[in-house]
């Protein structure tokens, strides 16, 4: 039997072409393509910032530039060129960024540096687009608001193991000729403040090493997901010109908790300007900010129900330490018998407080002595309690320390610290090799902009198991 042949028309062949490249295209291109609705995720005063900013149409488009920089962090490329590469060698990631040819390094850098706060913009618009999704996720946890802050470290020839270890070569030297200088505490000393080339880039102690870094607060939920990122730089101080900061101590970690403990209230006062329609029922940090001061800006000011933070032994008695009167008055633990009151504290970076002595202490000259028969205390002073005046607050912050929920939240803060590991290792925001404030600035919202699109992916996908874990969304 004679064969019959069909005649192909050009429209036949074209839709044929067209259905293989779309079947050969790798499933993480067709799913963003499906699932991630760029004008919905952009701002419109990006756009017009975008285009209008040369007056003439670009070779590269802005959802282009957006494309590849979600790649960049999913694929774990650190550097610029590591993405640059791919692209050079990739057909299906140059379509699916939308590239003609591949861009220089210079206009990522130039896009990131000129657009920073447009990226904040594109951040801030996630968070509301994926706070439905976490309620879906976990109603309790999506109701916790955990805060830490970090330091990204820079490219600086100061984080050089080499610069450090003249440092301590030096002290060493120092000490040969003077026995009485402390080598050890020498060469902290001889540590520039800031780095050579970017004042910005700051000395700091972070995880029990001096570093040179630039500082960020992270704010998520108790699901791990970001919920407002703050770039600790001079923009932010010359915002907020009511925060004093603190001059440095001799104690690197004192100077790091009124460092962090400074930046609270201004750091959410920012988070509900950006997210009016928010609302959050508890709150946890670590015990820098067991300050006074904070717990009646939380449970008073802010409308926390629950502020879980665990007590401070710098600053004053625990809960359960010693009683009070209902006077207020602290009570002898042995005796029951009122301490004395002795006068109002107002020592330099710490709440108003009442100062009061034991019952047994007496004023011998300019000081006093204990002559209780059954001292408390070693002190020859006599035991003091430090009374201060919103002790209520901290005492009792909205649920009792004694109670076994209350561990329980706190160790839920562990989320925010596995965030910012994700946020630092697995989208690539530590070990890049820059310095520039306003690049490391960008690069921390391009971070968090990634999570975010991965958790509106999960939604999407209805799959919410994958929201929090970005490589195995995209595996």
């Amino acid at each position: 039997m004679r064969k019959k042949y069909v005649q192909m028309s050009l429209l036949d062949t074209w839709h044929s072409v067209e259905e293989r490249l779309e079947n050969d295209k790798p499933g993480l291109f067709r799913l963003l393509d499906e699932h991630l609705d760029w004008d919905e995720i952009i701002p419109d005063a990006f756009y017009r910032a975008f285009y209008l900013k040369t007056g003439r149409k670009r070779k590269y488009e802005l959802e282009s530039f957006m494309r590849a920089l979600f790649l960049q962090r999913i694929f774990h490329y650190v550097e610029d060129s590591q993405l640059l590469a791919t692209l050079r060698f990739s057909y299906e990631m140059r379509e699916f960024c939308g590239f003609s040819d591949v861009p220089d390094a210079s206009k990522l850098t130039r896009f990131k540096q000129d657009f920073c706060d447009h990226l904040r913009a594109v951040f801030e618009r996630l968070v509301d687009l994926t706070e439905p999704i976490c309620r879906e996720m976990d109603k309790t946890l999506a109701d916790t608001l955990l805060f830490d802050t970090t330091g990204i470290e820079s490219y600086v020839a100061e984080n050089n193991p080499k610069f450090l270890r003249g440092k301590e070569a030096q002290a060493k030297s120092i000490a040969k000729i003077d026995p009485a200088y402390d080598a050890s505490l020498g060469g902290v000393a001889l540590l520039p403040k800031v780095a050579a080339s970017n004042p910005t880039v700051k000395q700091q102690y972070i995880n029990g090493h001096f570093c040179y870094a630039q500082k960020a607060v992270v704010v998520t939920n108790g699901l791990g997901i970001v919920r407002h990122l703050e770039f600790l730089d001079e923009d932010f101080k010359r915002a907020h010109p009511e925060i004093e900061f603190a001059k440095r101590t001799n104690n690197p970690e004192l100077d790091k908790e009124i460092g962090d403990s400074i930046a609270l209230q201004p750091v959410l006062r920012d988070f509900r300007e950006c997210h009016p329609s928010l609302r959050y029922g508890t709150f946890s940090a670590d015990a820098a900010f067991d300050k006074f001061d904070h717990y009646k800006f939380l449970l008073d000011d802010y409308g926390f129900r629950k502020a879980v933070i665990p007590l401070n032994p710098r600053h004053g008695l625990s809960a359960t330490d010693i009683g009070f009167n209902e006077l207020g008055t602290p009570l002898c633990p042995r005796n029951g018998t009122p301490f004395t009151s002795n006068r109002r504290a107002n020592d330099a970076h710490r709440s108003p407080r009442l100062k009061f002595v034991c019952p047994g202490a007496r004023r011998v000259g300019t000081t006093m002595q204990n002559r209780c028969e059954m001292p408390c205390s070693p002190s020859k002073y006599g035991r003091v309690a430090y009374v201060h005046l919103n002790k209520n607050f901290r005492l009792y912050p909205g649920i009792s320390r004694e109670e076994p929920a209350f561990a329980e939240i706190y160790n839920r803060r562990v989320a925010v610290e596995r965030t910012i590991y994700t946020l630092k290792d697995t989208l690539g925001l530590a070990n890049r090799k820059t310095s520039n404030t306003l690049t490391t600035k960008a690069d921390l919202f391009l971070a968090g902009i990634v999570q975010l699109l991965c958790v509106l992916l999960a939604g999407k996908l209805h799959n919410l198991k994958l929201a929090r874990s970005p490589r195995r969304l995209i595996a």
